[in-house]
């Protein structure tokens, strides 16, 4: 005689008890799921019903196609973008994922003495920004002649020397040359006469008629002692918004070279111009240093005015090079720095939990999410001790469809992983050993389980499983576990566990990600 022992194993959510479903979903190319991700690989029930599905691939689909994104307004192109995300984002979608269309046509933008490689309706944009003239040229086709074309005017001291006064500007040679010479007159008095000393202007005033002279120097300073204007060594510094170093300043107020303190009352350093590279400690951003204003802003440092408590004080002036880099819970990173970090939870998948990128800029650290419910997944990468870190969509939706492990572990097409029992199981009185094994999401999604027309019910029930075991009586009494007696161990009930809670926010995790327990 034969008895039967029915166990049952429910996928759990933490609102309650959920029905049975006996095979798994056909897996659907939603145009836009139920949590706002365009063009996924999901379950039917995953997509909203205001947007296309059919049962295939997204990269079988049309309306999934990859395209060129341009927008009009700013003149910017997106590549391998979706014509849905385009159009809802009022751009323009072409077939071209790389795009090879006129209107992505890249050229050179000279703006001032600042130069992009953009498209002319971008260039058109940052000219209106700043308010100034644009150079839109076809004829230069790559981003390195365009940034070395815009340093073609050279710049230097421009004397204006009017025979009485020998006045500077520094300034490029092509502002210079634009002045025009203009006659200047001068009076004197040639007597006191008249009553009370008062004179008549036309009786006692010689006029002097000198012509102005104007001349440029090209690479000179307008403190160069051998030009002999009025302008002269000064201990102030400036910083200017077009550039990352400190810069002394002479008394005219024009630019002079690097804040160097040690070269303060040297003339030969105030007479040309030395480039960056030739200046104190040119090898490093000199954050906080008293003596050089040499800063680099992607070495981590820029000119700033200098602040009291938090800056080291210069040597000279009222500038330094403001460190950028940012503390972080006992560490420190560099300026545009990013990385990964987690809300408390997350390494066990708990209901709430949630992945986050962190950007160093400018000394401050900002926090930004990825999507919400696990979604997203962020990822970091380290080059030469540089972190850099990005959100990326979290392909879970077709773990339960794969039944090989290879495929399972497919890292460019998904992110699951192959699960196994820890011990082998032995299955009836043949001796046969086997494993529990299972493809789940290596990252653990999230839903929204009190939603009662959400996808918690149908994604949960996938791990429901029943197994019927069966026994046989024994002629001397007793019973023998006959068929399924694995269903029997702790270990296979482990198994089933962790199939179950690796499929989202189902089962019994026990609490949430800040420790309350929820309801079961």
């Amino acid at each position: 005689m034969k008895n039967k022992l029915i166990i049952f194993i429910l996928g759990i959510i933490l609102i309650g008890s959920l029905t049975f479903i006996s095979s798994i979903e056909q897996s659907f190319c939603c145009e836009k799921t139920k949590s706002g991700a365009w063009c996924q690989n999901a379950p039917s029930t995953s997509c909203d019903d205001k947007y296309r599905k059919i049962p295939a691939s997204c990269e079988a689909t049309s309306y999934c196609k990859l395209g060129c994104c341009y927008d009009s307004k700013e003149g910017t192109c997106m590549e391998n973008t979706p014509e849905k995300v385009c159009n809802d984002n009022g751009g323009l979608w072409g077939d071209s994922a790389k795009c090879e269309i006129p209107q992505c046509s890249l050229g050179c933008c000279l703006i001032g003495d600042q130069a992009a490689f953009v498209s002319q309706t971008r260039c058109k944009r940052l000219a209106s920004v700043y308010g100034l003239e644009i150079d839109f040229r076809t004829d230069i086709n790559s981003e390195i002649q365009c940034i070395a074309s815009a340093t073609s005017s050279s710049k230097g001291a421009c004397v204006v020397d009017n025979g009485i006064e020998r006045a500077c500007s520094f300034i490029t040679k092509k502002d210079c040359l634009s002045k025009k010479p203009t006659a200047t007159t001068s009076s004197s008095n040639n007597s006191g006469g008249g009553i009370l000393g008062f004179f008549k202007p036309e009786e006692n005033t010689t006029t002097i008629q000198t012509e102005t002279e104007i001349t440029f120097h090209e690479d000179y300073l307008c403190s160069a002692e051998d030009l002999a204007t009025e302008c002269g060594m000064t201990e102030k510094t400036k910083c200017i918004e077009e550039s990352d170093e400190v810069y002394f300043v002479d008394s005219c107020g024009n630019l002079a070279n690097i804040y160097d303190a040690s070269k303060i009352n040297d003339k030969s350093y105030w007479r040309k111009v030395i480039p960056k590279s030739e200046s104190c400690s040119s090898n490093s951003g000199n954050a906080n240093s008293a003596g050089c204003g040499n800063c680099d802003y992607y070495s981590g440092s820029i000119c700033g005015k200098y602040r009291r408590g938090t800056d080291k004080k210069p040597g000279y002036g009222d500038n330094i090079c403001r460190d950028l880099s940012c503390e972080y819970e006992g560490k420190t990173y560099n300026h545009g720095e990013t990385w990964c970090a987690d809300s408390k939870g997350t390494e066990k998948n708990l209901p709430g939990s949630r992945y986050f990128r962190l950007v160093c800029y400018n000394g401050e650290v900002t926090v930004e999410p990825c999507a919400d419910f696990r979604q997203e997944i962020c990822l970091q990468a380290e080059v030469n001790t540089f972190k850099t870190a990005a959100c990326r969509v979290n392909m879970w939706q077709d773990c339960q469809s794969q039944t090989k492990k290879k495929n399972c572990e497919n890292e460019d097409k998904r992110d699951c992983k192959w699960i196994i029992s820890d011990e082998d199981l032995t299955n009836n009185e043949d001796g046969n050993e086997t494993k529990i094994i299972g493809c789940v999401p290596k990252y653990t999604p999230g839903f929204d389980f009190w939603n009662s027309e959400g996808d918690a019910l149908s994604l949960c029930t996938q791990a429901s499983t029943t197994c019927v075991v069966k026994y046989e009586k024994k002629l001397t009494g007793g019973e023998k576990c006959i068929e399924n007696c694995e269903c029997l161990t702790l270990s296979w009930l482990k198994g089933k566990e962790e199939l179950c809670s690796s499929l989202g926010d189902c089962g019994n995790k026990t609490t949430n990600y800040i420790g309350i327990l929820g309801f079961q």
